[in-house]
């Protein structure tokens, strides 16, 4: 069993109340580590290291590129213990060890990506008058604070840390209690670069203690923060308090909107792929299946198949769905499994898988007969769960797309090129893929969401955006 340390001004820390949490493997259900149990003066201690650091002329120093070579050298290392980290995070969150593979190769990208990044976001002159030069540059924030989920830690660490890096500020990490592992190992790698200590804080504990005291902190200028609706509030609420900026990207209740003249095999695959990816445990995650009327019964017994056909196991097994992360969230599952009896109709699934392993698991499922305002309908349930609803024709799809209070991600499945722009300019979205979902990762685009799914985006240049502040210079030379 791993005994974790936090990451604090370049030193290797426990918690100053000398306490520790356990960390379960999701797939057995036994301990695998313990780590700090971080509280206030730890999350206080880190914010001052970063403050420190950020402003050190050690720091001031370091020239763009030069960062963009520090980052790439993460990325390097990424790459070098590509194996072991891909069991790591795949052990650690309980997701198919293909499905870690893949969150590594993404965390490799973000790496790379604002590394190549860093030295090439420019200023701008305003022309005003003879004899005035205004000018405008953009400056780092400060200290950021970055508060991690448990179902993409790898990924969504690299993707805010690597870009509030680049552009020259000092960062702290709070991951996740469940799944810290891969955070850790970021940790290690800034440590054999000998950065300047505190440009990098790692700090562990539970969300509602370090995570609450990182939201409120003073010292911090800039939040990012990825979790649920109710957090993201609370989050953004304690940051306000100190006037901070916030990034928030949080639930999702997603579409897939299939009709009739759809490429059926590749939407088949794409719907389903949508769904079961890290057990349905995904912001983004495809969990409501409009399809046009007419099409329905061919389309659905495709798609009830191919979930018959799916298998359930421990996340090194690499089958289709590993298991869900702990109890608390496969009870909260179950609940929802037990409505879906009483309001509609259950396809494939609804229950507990049979899986021999001591973690929790679950048979993926799909719900049909449910109106649009059930709660299955309208609340993210993060798990293998897809509800399905019909639809006439545009206007009654597009009425069903937006009609929950999220906005994340769409999927139009559709060979009317008319058609697919048409809904892609109306559908309350921060992304809508057109006969595909995902783009890949979309390392280059980017995401966020529109009404409870959050606000500012994450991911491509944009996010490069929110680790800096505009200065105005107006200087008068006659």
């Amino acid at each position: 069993m791993k005994e974790l340390k936090m990451y604090v001004n370049g030193e290797w820390v426990d918690s100053k109340n000398g306490e520790s949490i356990a960390v379960h493997d999701p797939s057995t259900g036994k301990q695998m580590a313990s780590l700090p149990r971080g509280e206030q003066a730890d999350v206080d201690e880190a914010v001052q290291a970063a403050k420190r650091a950020f402003e050190s002329d050690e720091w001031r120093k370091v020239k763009p590129f030069e960062r963009g070579r520090l980052l790439y050298k993460i990325a390097g290392r990424l790459e070098r213990d590509r194996d072991e980290l891909a069991n790591l995070e795949s052990q650690d969150v309980g997701k198919p060890l293909s499905q870690g593979y893949a969150d590594i190769d993404a965390a490799i990208r973000y790496f790379e990506f604002y590394a190549g990044a860093a030295d090439k976001v420019m200023g701008e002159t305003i022309p005003i008058e003879d004899g005035l030069l205004d000018y405008v540059v953009r400056e780092p924030i400060g200290v950021t604070a970055h508060i991690v989920p448990w179902n993409y830690p790898i990924q969504i660490l690299s993707r805010s840390v690597a870009a509030a890096i680049a552009m020259g500020n000092t960062v702290v990490v709070k991951s996740a209690e469940d799944t810290p592992m891969t955070a850790c190992r970021i940790a290690e790698y800034v440590d054999e670069l000998e950065l300047p200590a505190g440009v990098f804080n790692h700090v562990t504990g539970y969300g509602s203690e370090a995570g609450a005291a990182l939201s409120r902190n003073p010292g911090i200028n800039q939040l990012t923060f990825t979790g649920s609706v109710a957090t993201g509030i609370a989050v953004s609420k304690a940051a306000n308090e100190n006037v901070v900026p916030v990034t928030l990207e949080l639930g999702g209740k997603s579409p897939n909107i299939v009709f009739a003249d759809c490429d059926i095999d590749k939407t088949v695959d794409g719907v389903v792929k949508a769904i079961i990816q890290n057990a349905g445990q995904t912001c983004s995650a495809g969990s409501r299946l409009l399809v046009e009327e007419s099409f329905k019964e061919a389309f659905l017994k495709r798609v009830v198949e191919r979930f018959k056909k799916l298998k359930v196991g421990p996340a090194l097994a690499d089958e289709d769905i590993g298991p869900i992360l702990n109890k608390r969230q496969y009870d909260r599952i179950l609940e929802y499994l037990e409505l879906a009896k009483q309001e509609g109709n259950v396809l494939v699934g609804g229950k507990p898988a049979d899986v021999d392993a001591g973690g929790c698991y679950l048979e993926p499922t799909i719900i049909d007969g449910l109106t649009p305002n059930s709660r299955l309908a309208q609340e993210e349930i993060f798990g293998p769960v897809l509800t399905v609803f019909t639809f006439k024709d545009d206007q009654e799809a597009l009425k069903l797309a937006n009609s929950t209070e999220y906005g994340l991600v769409a999927g139009v499945w559709t060979k009317d090129v008319s058609r697919a722009h048409y809904l892609a300019s109306r559908i309350d979205a921060g992304q809508v893929f057109v006969n595909n979902y995902g783009a890949g990762g979309g390392v280059q685009m980017p995401f966020g969401g529109y009404k409870k799914s959050g606000f500012g985006r994450e991911k491509g240049w944009i996010a490069l955006y929110n680790y800096t502040q505009v200065k105005n210079v107006a200087i008068r030379y006659e």
